[in-house]
């Protein structure tokens, strides 16, 4: 089964006038030509150890966090780093729920993830019964958010529907999101000028169930980045101070801070989103920065350059572990607490309190994809978006940087594909049944929040892994209804 950003891109080809195999073998022949002489190394260890490390996190966050049953989490939850074909090999997952653990066993041993509270379920290093670090709790300062309104709280006001909005294709748009029944989807939520005027959610979850949101976690990154961007801690256009790219010489030295939120950094790995990815080949880096138990940053910080950076975009998980790596090295050269920031810096702010950003053995982040939280969560943070950084009249994002992210990247312009910006993905190719300039969090699975200026909306869909193919269409019909029943302000 595609994973739900390869499917993405492969779709985004399908809209081009160029057939796909015309692009892609004009994708691959332009890399190709401005390729670096330089090794690719494969990430040790066995794939198959790996899938179970992947397996294993994905049931631990399905059980402990999600509060999803175990059979239904392995039947239809988090096929990235678990492929379903491989979950039979593997074998049933032992949950030790005294240990609030998963062991997934191998020939040779097992691999484990732990549940440790807000740094949420961490993959152990192989043979390893430990992390790297002290787990920190981490509490939200807000109120409950029962006793808030909506947005800081959960409290929506008891007033009529807008005269704008059309009701019954309204909720014709929530009905199709649901259809049919395979499509798995477990939360669709609409706000219109920040108002929510519709949500309905799956069987089994509320508005405050923790699901998974995989790579829309990039765009959290992005976020937490631009927060110290806004504080003036780091520039778009300067080098990014990595440590392991200091020694005179390193030609990694000259990617910028905009070169790895474009996707476009040029550093050497395998990721199943490439164009020429071959899947017999080694297991690709892409994966084992999640499946690992290493130290994700300075396993990222060390591969080769394979291109000039700002020349080739490529979607690789390097460049958000790396955007992670200088928010960890920013705040802690502040003399501030690293597990706290996300939550005291920005989600304090927006009133989310349910979601939690997972990390390798290390305590580094893994805000690239491994990360949960709930449907009105995301759509707080697409609403920040839409408001251009600032909320409640403070401007948490520099003046402009919804624009920045929602802006195509040269090098993927480049490459003809103006469908990424800055860890948001973009409606440039008519993905969706939108306006084109409309731009959206992404992740496998079918998990999308959708930011629309010109109708003033943002929407959420999340589902279940399984239902995936099924899901992704029925969004589409969804947003087709939406389009009709929310007037644009242009």
């Amino acid at each position: 089964m595609k994973s739900g950003l390869l499917g993405t891109f492969l779709l985004a080809l399908a809209t081009t006038t160029a057939a796909p195999q015309t692009q892609l073998d004009e994708l691959i022949a332009r890399a190709k030509s401005l390729e670096l002489d330089t090794p690719y190394v494969p990430p040790p260890g066995d794939p198959l150890a790996h899938h179970a490390a992947g397996y294993a996190k994905v049931m631990c966050s399905a059980v402990f966090i999600t509060g999803l049953a175990p059979d239904f989490a392995a039947e239809n939850v988090g096929f990235f780093t678990a492929p379903y074909e491989v979950r039979a090999i593997l074998g049933k997952p032992v949950i030790d729920r005294a240990n609030q653990a998963v062991h997934v066993t191998l020939p040779n041993g097992a691999r484990t993830a732990k549940y440790l509270g807000s740094q949420g379920c961490v993959t152990l290093p192989f043979g390893e019964r430990a992390v790297h670090f002290t787990p920190v709790a981490v509490e939200s300062q807000l109120p409950d958010s029962a006793t808030e309104p909506w947005p800081m709280g959960d409290v929506l006001p008891k007033e009529a529907l807008p005269a704008e909005i059309e009701a019954t294709k309204l909720n014709a748009a929530v009905e199709a999101a649901f259809e049919p029944s395979e499509a798995l989807t477990a939360a669709f939520i609409v706000t219109w000028k920040g108002h929510l005027i519709a949500e309905r959610y799956g069987y089994g979850v509320d508005m405050r169930t923790p699901l998974e949101g995989w790579s829309m976690g990039k765009s959290i990154t992005a976020t937490l980045l631009g927060i110290l961007l806004n504080k003036g801690v780091y520039k778009l256009t300067q080098p990014a101070p990595i440590p392991e790219w200091q020694t005179p010489g390193d030609p990694r030295a000259k990617i910028r801070i905009e070169d790895l939120l474009h996707m476009s950094s040029g550093l050497r790995i395998r990721a199943p989103q490439d164009p020429d990815y071959d899947p017999s080949g080694p297991y690709p880096d892409h994966l084992y920065l999640y499946t690992g138990g290493v130290d994700s940053y300075h396993y990222a910080a060390t591969r080769p350059q394979q291109w000039p950076p700002n020349t080739v975009g490529r979607y690789r998980n390097t460049d958000p572990v790396l955007i992670s790596y200088l928010i960890r090295l920013a705040v802690e050269k502040g003399g501030e607490e690293y597990l706290s920031f996300p939550q005291r810096a920005l989600f304090d702010k927006l009133g989310i309190r349910t979601m939690r950003i997972e990390t390798d053995p290390f305590g580094n982040f893994l805000g690239q994809g491994y990360e949960l939280g709930c449907g009105r969560d995301w759509a707080r943070l697409g609403n920040l978006y839409l408001q251009d950084g600032v909320w409640s009249g403070e401007r948490i994002l520099p003046a402009g940087y919804a624009k920045f992210v929602s802006t195509a990247a040269p090098a993927w312009v480049a490459d003809k594909r103006p469908i990424y910006g800055a860890f948001f993905w973009i409606n440039g190719d008519g993905q969706y049944p939108v306006p084109r300039d409309s731009y959206y969090m992404a992740g496998a699975g079918g998990q999308v929040t959708l930011i629309v200026p010109s109708h003033d909306l943002v929407v959420v869909r999340m589902g279940h892994y399984k239902g995936e193919t099924s899901g992704v269409a029925a969004l589409r019909k969804a947003l087709t209804l939406l389009m009709e029943a929310v007037p644009s302000h242009n």
